[in-house]
């Protein structure tokens, strides 16, 4: 008889540490995105962000060369007001000719080579940084990373 009460209280312990194992586990995977580190220079420096060029490229059932490009990161954020240094390096694609939509702001990014970008944007929104080469999809595109403003 004793033999099955130590039995049970093991059995009982098990599933304690293996409930109390698993709750931290969820707590931890719930809690490792809740919080956002996004560099901010609080001594009103300027932030540097780098981006690059890159190309996805396949060849299809049809024996037809598929290619798009992108540019990485996709998407970046920036506070309203807050002076950033975008530095796009060339890595994929001999030229991207740029503009941001909604900006005066347009350049070139030549492969092997990084453009400078100064922005500050004093209007909150999402800005586009589209490819002039790679609108569509018909152009290896679209070629367009996202700038959100808060």
């Amino acid at each position: 008889m004793n033999f099955l009460v130590l039995k049970k209280q093991t059995a009982l312990l098990i599933l304690a540490a293996g409930l109390t194992a698993a709750s931290f586990f969820v707590w931890y995977l719930l809690k490792a995105g809740d919080t956002v580190v996004f560099n901010q220079q609080k001594d009103g420096s300027v932030r540097e962000i780098h981006m690059v060029t890159g190309e996805y490229k396949t060849t299809g059932k049809n024996g037809k060369v598929i290619e798009s490009y992108r540019w990485d990161p996709g998407t970046i954020f920036m506070e309203k007001g807050e002076k950033v240094t975008l530095k796009i390096l060339g890595i994929n694609g001999a030229k991207h000719p740029f503009y941001i939509e909604g900006t005066n702001i347009k350049g070139i990014v030549t492969k092997g080579e990084e453009a400078i970008v100064p922005l500050d944007f004093e209007k909150e929104g999402t800005y586009r940084l589209i490819c002039h080469m790679h609108q569509d999809k018909e152009h290896s595109g679209p070629m367009i990373a996202y700038i959100i403003v808060d």
